[in-house]
């Protein structure tokens, strides 16, 4: 039977010492220079995505964003052009609208004939149980049809069905 015996390179404690704290620096530095590749791929990433953001931020700079009653616009550029103001009409052409009626809907962002013919007749009738008793007597059901009247310029077909209305109802 054949028996290998293994023996160390030296025999000696001292250069054995050496020989461990070799290895052991070797593989330290073997360590280091993994990890120092690892973390620069890492590095270049995130400093690309850095790069990439600040593009984004200067892109985001240059819009100005350009407000006005209940409208908000983005303008791209530098200068920023001017927002035509919304002008209110007169709701009190509306057949059962009045003054108070007409303060209520502006309240609520409803300024125009366009704004009131696309708000539902329910909505109209939430603002005004909100408002008050005073104001939940008032039936709406017509005023979005009687403002697309008003919206489309047809004024003469307005006029004839507020003849045939009593205070914006139909009888």
């Amino acid at each position: 039977m054949i028996i290998l015996q293994v023996t160390p390179a030296s025999q000696n404690f001292w250069i054995a010492g050496i020989e461990a704290i070799a290895l052991l620096a070797l593989a330290a530095y073997i360590g280091w220079w993994i990890a120092r590749r690892t973390f620069a791929l890492q590095i270049e990433g995130l400093q690309a995505d850095i790069r990439a953001r600040r593009v984004d931020f200067d892109d985001c700079k240059k819009t100005i964003i350009v407000t006005a009653p209940s409208v908000a616009v983005p303008v791209i550029g530098l200068a920023a052009t001017p927002v035509a103001p919304v002008v209110p009409d007169d709701l009190k052409i509306v057949e059962g609208i009045g003054p108070k009626i007409e303060g209520l809907l502006n309240d609520e962002d409803i300024l125009t004939f366009v704004q009131l013919a696309a708000t539902t007749s329910e909505r109209i009738k939430e603002i005004l149980e909100a408002a008050g008793p005073r104001f939940q007597m008032h039936d709406p059901g017509t005023w979005p049809q009687q403002a697309a009247l008003a919206r489309d310029e047809k004024w003469d077909e307005l006029k004839a069905w507020q003849d045939e209305l009593n205070k914006g109802r139909l009888e």
